[in-house]
């Protein structure tokens, strides 16, 4: 049985923040920093931190703003993290809730009601916590019967999940299943660091996959999917729930996410690119026969270099669409959004490609056609 991904949800925060809010807060840092540790700064002992601005953020990441579920506390030069508000047990969890809200568009656009949802996957960068499952919470919160679980592949996790949820109903384990990809991923973010301070923003998005005897005439036929892993530590985290255990226990900056952008650049690019060629090349298809690439939404340099060599020509901005400059880096759901907001002006038969890469490092590609 063909899969078929029938429609796509989305949420994010109302608040946002402005690359030019994010460097007046970030400058003060260093000003207050350097100005507490002159002496050290002196005898060479500290280093003094360097200022940021909007014209380097924007240059290095495309990037112009971010949505964010708390703006004062990461705009708060005495914390400079989201505030999030402890929920008691029995009170849904954020992570679920913004998962919850864009599942629920999902079925919406659909015209489906949970009961027609056999699974949740819920795949995501990180998780707010280790069990219950986030997808078996959603599951709950809808009032899914079935099962749920979560899986994490970095910033391919939306892909990944996708691509899991075809081959359940490739082999018949389901006839319908949601993947949610709720990424709230400001608190991973030092907002304290120049080079990262400015990459994360906060977002959930939802795809419905059905098999194609009850998706109707709608929706998108899978023509092709691939998963690629490839161990490499230029993207890291460490946070994770033995950090309490370790002696010494490590600061918190050490737990946060931190990148070599430059290795990531020269590494992951060649390796996405060879691998979409590769995939159209074993479905006997050109890049000229790809209407659309929504690509995962790291950074604008990244995406037009890909964008570039799979074409093999100048190309057009509806063909690789850009929404990191509104979200800014959503890791697993970044392709996702892209392709839930710009999937406009296809007629049955044209194609495309959904494309993630990242962490790990990891890529996964989903060639789909217009039914």
């Amino acid at each position: 049985m063909n899969a078929v991904i029938r429609s796509t949800g989305l949420w994010h925060p109302e608040e946002t923040v402005s690359n030019d809010e994010l460097v007046e807060c970030f400058n003060a840092y260093v000003e207050k920093h350097n100005a507490e540790n002159a002496d050290a700064i002196e005898r060479g002992v500290v280093e003094p931190l360097n200022a940021s601005s909007t014209a380097f953020i924007e240059k290095a990441s495309g990037i112009k703003s971010r949505y964010t579920v708390d703006k004062a506390g990461v705009l708060d030069v005495e914390r400079m993290r989201p505030r999030v508000a402890p929920r008691p047990n029995e009170e849904i969890s954020l992570m679920a809730e913004a998962g919850l809200a864009a599942a629920k568009q999902a079925l919406d656009n659909a015209g489906r009601d949970p009961k027609d949802v056999d699974a949740v996957i819920c795949s995501a960068t990180s998780m707010q916590r280790t069990y219950p499952c986030i997808a078996i919470e959603i599951q709950q919160a809808l009032g899914i019967e079935g099962f749920g679980y979560d899986m994490s592949v970095a910033c391919s996790s939306g892909t990944f999940g996708m691509i899991s949820a075809i081959n359940m109903i490739k082999t018949g384990m389901a006839k319908s299943v949601l993947v949610v990809t709720p990424e709230i991923t400001t608190p991973q973010l030092n907002f304290r660091d120049r080079d990262s301070h400015f990459i994360f923003g906060d977002v959930a998005v939802a795809a419905l996959i059905e098999a194609e005897d009850v998706a109707g005439d709608e929706g998108w036929n899978i023509l092709s999917t691939r998963m690629v892993t490839q161990y490499s530590n230029n993207i890291r985290s460490n946070f994770g729930f033995l950090n309490a255990s370790e002696d010494p226990e490590p600061v918190f900056e050490e737990r946060y996410f931190v990148q070599e952008g430059r290795k990531v650049f020269k590494e992951v690019c060649p390796m996405v690119i060879e691998l979409i060629l590769t995939e159209l090349g074993k479905m006997k298809l050109s890049p000229a026969d790809m209407k659309r690439m929504w690509l995962h939404q790291a950074n604008i340099n990244m995406n037009m270099m890909i964008a570039k060599k799979v074409y093999d020509r100048d190309f057009e901005p509806h063909e690789a669409p850009v929404v990191l400059d509104e979200f800014a880096n959503i890791a697993g759901a970044g392709s996702l959004v892209a392709f839930h907001r710009h999937h406009d002006g296809f007629e049955a038969g044209d194609k495309g490609l959904i494309c993630s890469f990242g962490a790990g490092y990891s890529a996964g590609t989903i060639f789909l056609e217009k039914r």
